[in-house]
């Protein structure tokens, strides 16, 4: 075969080839599956106990009346606040959030552990206790305290902005857990702890009130905890508490 004679046969293979190829992805084009269409979003959360927050959302939200039944020795947070604080292990320089913050029992206490370059954010529903709460910081010349009006289904934190959550008495009024956990979640910093201080719901031992009004026993309340991707930590050995327990979760 002449040196012409074999360019011509190449030239022809390569034209075979290349239509060849245009051939099969035509088919592979026409026989390919349609990408699925996005699956839809996931369907609201429903509330666990509607009406649950109906007192602390009236805007006639009687201050004085919380603080004589929120800050009184009968009620055990209270008689034992000091130890409930020595638990938690604050120090200066954490940014803490106490979630439910009410009449600041907590959020006044908190404020000289974490001292001047801490933060307490003092997050509540009740837009009434928020306003106290600055109130109550500016009188006390305590700048780290921050006031924040959460809603029912988000704490309204910064991303990664917090070094240890605190909520006392207050997870059985979380309507919307799943919702309001996944806030928690993200405002808290990789590390950072969630401490869960709540009322021992349990037939025949627990009071008719809390029988009634606490929807979820411990171990539910750890279950939803840990669903929403936290990590157990412990079971905190609280003698001095008997109608509450206090549980600690970390954040991966």
């Amino acid at each position: 075969m002449s040196l012409r004679d074999l360019r011509v046969a190449l030239a022809a293979a390569a034209r075979s080839f290349t239509l060849a190829a245009a051939l099969a992805a035509a088919l592979a084009g026409c026989s390919s599956v349609p990408p699925a269409p996005p699956a839809p979003p996931p369907p609201p959360e429903e509330s666990v106990k509607p009406g649950i927050n109906k007192d602390f959302l009236d805007p006639a939200l009687d201050i004085a009346k919380y603080e004589q039944r929120f800050e009184v020795e009968s009620r055990e947070v209270f008689a034992q606040r000091e130890r409930v604080v020595a638990l938690l292990g604050l120090r200066p320089g954490l940014a803490v959030a106490d979630i439910g913050a009410g009449t600041g029992l907590y959020t006044l206490l908190f404020a000289p552990q974490v001292g001047p370059k801490g933060r307490v954010f003092a997050v509540d529903i009740a837009k009434n206790f928020v306003d106290h709460l600055r109130a109550e910081a500016a009188a006390a010349q305590l700048p780290q305290i921050e006031p924040v009006l959460c809603t029912e289904r988000s704490v309204e934190l910064p991303p990664a902005s917090v070094d240890l959550a605190f909520v006392c008495d207050t997870y059985h009024h979380f309507e919307f857990p799943r919702s309001t956990l996944a806030s928690i979640r993200t405002a808290l910093r990789p590390g950072g702890e969630l401490v869960i201080l709540d009322f021992i719901r349990e037939p025949g031992v627990s009071s008719e009130w809390i029988l009634g009004h606490v929807r979820a026993s411990e171990a539910v309340v750890r279950q939803e905890i840990e669903a929403a991707g936290f990590e157990f930590v412990r079971r905190e050995e609280t003698p001095y508490l008997r109608e509450n327990y206090v549980l600690r979760f970390r954040r991966p």
